[in-house]
């Protein structure tokens, strides 16, 4: 039945413009926006904050989008920032450069100096630098994975992630991936002297900040597999990550259930607001 309700949703929601539909009903009372602040100069450097009213040291999730490392914009994802302030986290979400703009690993780095504005000014709106979580989709699930793993990006933006970050949530991320195949992606990382080095599961790690990998079982655009091998290594390494496999959950689903009318898609927001309780 679920399967059903979940085809005869996305019909209509395909007819209507999913993305308008889910921010246009997003929450607006109680929910403080600013837009377009500047992380760093240059194109595609901004990001808007989404904070509960009247903040007062909220804990802060930076969310980082997806889109193949080719596109994506801030502004799609207004219902994830709404829904995350409504509940009590201030959440920002940056741009990022994007192929053919640059290539990896640029895009970390833009990635990395958002997160370093943000634990930089972000108490100026409310949050509490001190409870500082990443969050991301697909390739962002990848970005945030690899600055909380591979210690370089964010030490290259004056920070250490094992003392910044209280904690990562993955939906659906490309953690595992080698051979690419896919000929919009071989591009992005065709720079790369190492390919094994583009991988965030070659920096599994016991003593990384806890982590929440989440996917779909129905997912045929990054295969659940991605979640399971990198999980397994974190805790192989005796590391603290938890794993969610949402049966009949495909790519796109698992982030738009971050939306209150399609929470009945996956359990997702009661998942994520688990983890960031726990670890705030």
């Amino acid at each position: 039945m679920k399967r059903l309700l979940g085809v005869a949703a996305a019909g209509v929601l395909a007819a209507c413009s999913p993305v308008s539909i889910l921010n246009g009903l997003a929450p607006r009372d109680g929910v403080t926006v600013t837009r377009d602040l500047h992380y760093a100069a240059g194109d595609r450097h901004g990001l808007d904050i989404y904070a509960p009213a009247a903040a007062k040291a909220a804990p802060v999730v930076v969310f980082v989008y997806g889109g193949g490392w080719t596109k994506g914009d801030k502004g799609q994802y207004r219902f994830v920032g709404s829904e995350l302030a409504a509940k009590g986290f201030l959440t920002v979400i940056p741009d990022y450069r994007v192929y053919p703009q640059v290539r990896y690993p640029d895009f970390l780095r833009d990635n990395a100096a958002a997160v370093a504005w943000t634990r930089a000014n972000i108490a100026r709106y409310g949050g509490d630098p001190s409870r500082l979580f990443l969050m991301g989709h697909s390739a962002g699930a990848y970005n945030v994975a690899m600055l909380t793993l591979d210690k370089r990006w964010l030490a290259e933006a004056g920070l250490d992630p094992d003392r910044t970050i209280a904690g990562t949530i993955g939906l659906s991320g490309p953690y595992d991936f080698l051979p690419i195949r896919d000929p919009d992606v071989i591009p992005v990382f065709a720079s790369a002297a190492d390919m094994r080095e583009t991988q965030p599961i070659a920096y599994a790690r016991g003593d990384a900040p806890p982590m929440l990998l989440a996917t779909g079982t129905d997912d045929r655009t990054v295969l659940p597999r991605n979640t399971e091998h990198l999980a397994a290594a974190i805790a192989l390494d005796g590391g603290h990550v938890e794993t969610r496999f949402y049966e009949d959950v495909d790519h796109v689903r698992i982030v738009g259930a971050m939306s209150a009318i399609a929470r009945w898609l996956a359990p997702t927001m009661t998942d994520v607001l688990a983890f960031l309780e726990k670890h705030s």
